[in-house]
């Protein structure tokens, strides 16, 4: 495939035909696409392959458009790994083949062209290339609209994948690329061809958030540009003018602020577009609005027009793919691409900082019904009571209406009621009773997506229904409730079935011990879904059943339970291969019962127990030899396994021991303490801790590898991306230190001065990681005073703040017990730290154990023997009363 002698390089007759040939062939349907990939892979190696390619791109006018085209993909495809080792003849051959494409008759061609160059300046920027911006200025203002098409569509896709390099400043140029472009842009907004005012104001919404300078300037004309487009014919042109409100009031609300009530009455009146597409972008503006922290009042005057918009477009457009999902029978099996992908988070412990937010209506697809509904929630919880007497006549109406042709009416009224449960709770408190009465047979209605949305929106009420059950009405009206939901959680349609379980889970973890008289027949339909449902609402059972066994715990001790519950279950954990995914959900499932059960579980607990250990050792294989493992590794199974581990060591406690001892779970153990992946760190070390409470002779033999392990987690330069890595194992040395008392002390001191900066820099770090700090600081003074107290002054007052955050535990006892060794073993250490001493100490609501009481009590009148001359009566009188008061609990 040489090239022929001379300054440009022009191509073989034979290699032009053979690759058109290659590439005509792969587009035949019937042609063997893997034969000719080689067969193309082998050209790939003559240094000039790709200049074939940009030739036939570009010149082979006798070919058809797609055999160009397709010779232009597999060129992009090409230059992202072979550019930058091409000989700069070819490369310079390339680029000089793309410019002249940009004008080519054939829309698609220029559309090529224009991904091939953005690819290129992703690849080499555009200093190298000065060629380029000329052409591109050249073509925009050549009143060719091939040209100027072609220009603005590689422009669109420069901007959208590499803006920063058109507002940077390059050698040569006086000005910046970006300056030069932005008033063409401009202009071009008022262009009479729709391409190019959607081209144009596309591009310039991706500097939105850099903003330029030239952009900072100009935005008087850029607002005035968008007011002008405002009702511009072309739908996409429409929607990229609400897009550009909706990023300015998220990043610049300062230069809308002049303009707030006309982009409000915009925005309020494209919210009703007939382009779904538009009016979803347009509604996207209310909960940017409200996250920019623009005053609410603003918006007041335009809800009576807004809130009726919101509820008419929540009600399921004439195409929504959940009206045909809807009609799907549920006896028929999931495909594969039906079943979401699954994140099992690992195991944490202490107190969370956020809560997960499990409200997502009940399919994925991001649209303008929900994104109504989302809006109308914020609204409720902005304006609270205020919006319901615009909303609750309207809800009313379209509830009252019960033809068939009705439905979907009805359906997004029920919606409204969910949106608005926790906003304008009470206002709606006293209707609430007559409300729920009224949704309760909705659970029966003909229309799946009625039953299911009222699901959803009865449990959004789960806290008040909870409550009710005081007094006999509200008894009556949870049993009411509770069977209707798990009625549903048999229906025969698939999306019915994942709402009722959803519900029937939020109202689990609200109702917990109140659910035990109902054990028995919630059970039995739960076990009945499990025999009944396909494979994606399986995982949603198995969430139940685990929720069921967080909410009532020990209850679910009792033989007539588990002979309902643990044979279809242990029957599916027979069943499910080692490497199949669909264990995971079991494995969560498994770990909550087992720690719910406690010694109860010790029945089943061997064979599970062996699994987990199956499973991690056959993944560590995976991991360094595929093949002879037999499986593609996928650390989710040890992250699992690890999570369901440490829930038996917390349910069977010390009867793990027997379990431990056989295997080598200690071994595996360490080397998921030293894996790579921060979830299974995280994992691993919260087992550690997990099996250090109940058997940490096990752990003796490798003891110091498992603390030098925990201790590197410590380390604060790489805390902020592994924060829960880092808690888990603070926990675990804590943990471990109150087993193995002085044995831990090779570490003592590399771990507290990992802890102490934790302590002095904790503003923006995670709560639980202070207070696991805080105690386990607390747990190494107790064990080894003589090594920690003579550094204690450095870290007194930190560690006093932090512990006085802390709710009364036996966690907290620990390190008051080391606070007291301390002082006992150093007590000038604490002497000007006694003020925050004395705030950690009034802490306690109340210290439950008498020894510790008195050890307190010691420790303070031992300050006042120090403080003679009434020094300390100085000292109790400069204290706020609060604290004053309750340290006269210890007698000073």
């Amino acid at each position: 495939m040489a090239a022929a002698s001379g300054t440009t390089w022009q191509p073989q007759v034979e290699g032009f035909k053979e690759i058109c040939g290659l590439l005509e062939q792969q587009m035949s349907p019937t042609s063997d696409k893997s034969q000719i990939w080689q067969q193309l892979q082998h050209y790939s190696h003559f240094p000039d392959f790709n200049n074939y390619l940009a030739f036939i791109f570009a010149r082979a006018e006798g070919k058809s458009v797609d055999v160009r085209q397709a010779a232009g993909l597999l060129l992009k495809n090409n230059l992202r790994t072979a550019f930058k080792n091409m000989p700069p003849a070819n490369q310079q051959y390339i680029k000089s083949e793309l410019l002249p494409s940009l004008g080519a008759a054939d829309r698609h061609i220029r559309s090529t062209a224009g991904t091939i160059i953005s690819v290129l300046v992703q690849i080499d920027g555009v200093a190298g290339w000065p060629e380029l911006l000329q052409a591109l200025v050249n073509s925009l203002d050549s009143n060719d609209i091939n040209h100027m098409e072609g220009a603005m569509d590689a422009l669109s896709k420069i901007c959208e994948d590499v803006p920063q390099l058109l507002d940077s400043d390059i050698s040569g140029l006086s000005e910046r690329p970006i300056t030069v472009f932005l008033p063409r842009f401009l202009l071009l907004f008022q262009s009479p061809h729709a391409s190019l005012r959607k081209l144009s104001l596309s591009s310039v919404n991706q500097f939105i958030m850099l903003m330029p300078k030239v952009l900072y300037l100009s935005m008087d004309k850029y607002l005035q540009g968008l007011f002008l487009l405002a009702n511009d014919p072309a739908p996409e042109v429409r929607k990229l003018v609400c897009a550009a409100f909706v990023q300015l009031i998220e990043v610049r609300p300062a230069f809308l602020e002049p303009h707030v009530r006309n982009v409000i009455e915009y925005i309020l009146q494209v919210n009703k577009d007939p382009d779904e597409e538009v009016a979803l972008e347009a509604c996207e503006f209310w909960s940017a609005y409200f996250d920019a922290q623009l005053p609410p009042e603003n918006l007041r005057e335009f809800l009576p027009r807004l809130i009726p918009v919101l509820l008419s477009n929540m009600v399921y457009a004439d195409d929504d793919e959940s009206l045909l999902e809807a009609e799907e029978d549920g006896s028929l099996p999931d495909r594969d691409q039906d079943i979401k992908p699954r994140f099992h988070s690992s195991r944490f412990h202490g107190s969370e900082d956020g809560e997960d937010d499990d409200d997502e209506d009940i399919v994925n697809m991001w649209n303008l019904r929900k994104c109504s509904a989302a809006a109308l929630d914020i609204l409720s919880n902005v304006f609270g009571d205020d919006i319901l007497p615009m909303l609750m006549p309207v809800v009313q109406t379209k509830l009252s209406n019960t033809s068939d042709e009705a439905w979907k009416e009805r359906e997004a009224a029920v919606l409204a009621l969910g949106a608005i449960a926790e906003g304008c709770l009470n206002g709606l408190f006293p209707h609430l009773s007559e409300i729920i009465t009224f949704l309760i047979p909705l659970l029966d209605d003909k229309y799946p997506l009625i039953r299911s949305i009222s699901c959803w929106t009865l449990s959004r009420f789960s806290k008040y229904i909870v409550q009710g059950t005081d007094h006999p009405e509200g008894r009556e009206q949870f049993n009411k409730i509770l069977m209707g939901l798990l009625r549903r959680v048999l229906d025969d349609n698939k999306r019915v079935q994942e709402a009722a379980c959803s519900a029937f889970a939020t109202l689990e973890e609200e109702a917990a011990e109140e659910l035990a008289p109902c054990l028995e027949i919630i059970l039995q339909h739960l076990m009945c879904a499990f025999g009944k449902y396909q494979r994606r609402n399986l995982r949603i059972v198995y969430d139940a059943i685990g929720t069921l066994a967080d909410a009532v715990g020990g209850e679910l001790n009792q033989p007539r339970y588990l002979e309902i519950l643990m044979p279809p279950l242990i029957g599916k954990w027979q069943q499910l291969p080692n490497s199949d995914k669909d264990l995971f959900p079991l494995l969560e499932c498994f770990t909550s019962i087992a720690q719910a059960l406690g010694t109860g579980f010790a029945p089943f607990a061997q064979p599970v127990f062996q699994r987990c250990i199956t499973i991690i050792q056959s993944q560590q294989l995976a991991k360094v030899d595929p093949a002879s493992a037999g499986l593609q590794y996928d650390r989710e199974f040890i992250v699992c396994s690890l999570d369901l581990l440490s829930g038996l060591a917390e349910g069977l406690g010390t009867s793990i021991e027997s379990l431990v001892s056989q295997g080598n779970l200690r071994d595996l153990l360490l080397q998921c303490c030293l894996d790579d992946a921060p979830d299974v760190r995280q994992s691993a070390f919260a087992l550690l801790g997990d099996l250090a409470r109940v058997c940490s002779i096990h752990l003796r033999p490798r003891l110091a590898e498992f603390l030098d392990a925990a201790t590197k987690q410590l380390d604060t330069s790489k805390l902020k991306e592994t924060i829960s890595v880092a808690n888990n194992a603070c926990w675990a040395i804590g943990e471990l230190a109150i087993k193995v008392q002085k044995e831990i002390s090779p570490v003592v001191l590399s771990v507290v001065s990992c802890l102490v900066p934790i302590l002095q820099h904790a503003e923006g770090l995670n709560k639980s990681l202070i207070e696991n700090s805080a105690i386990t600081l607390g747990r190494l003074a107790w064990v080894c005073p003589e090594l920690v107290s003579p550094h204690m002054e450095h870290f007194m007052q930190a560690w006093c703040f932090a512990l006085s955050m802390i709710r009364d535990d036996i966690e907290k006892e620990d390190a008051f017990r080391g606070l007291c060794a301390m002082v006992k073993a150093n007590p000038s250490g604490a002497m000007n730290s006694l003020l925050f001493m004395c705030k950690a100490i009034a802490s306690w609501h109340e210290i439950r154990s008498e020894d510790l009481h008195k050890e307190i009590c010691l420790v303070l009148q031992g300050y006042k023997q120090m403080l003679k001359d009434g020094a300390w009566e100085q000292f109790m009188s400069a204290l706020e009363p609060s604290v004053k008061d309750k340290l006269l609990k210890y007698q000073v």
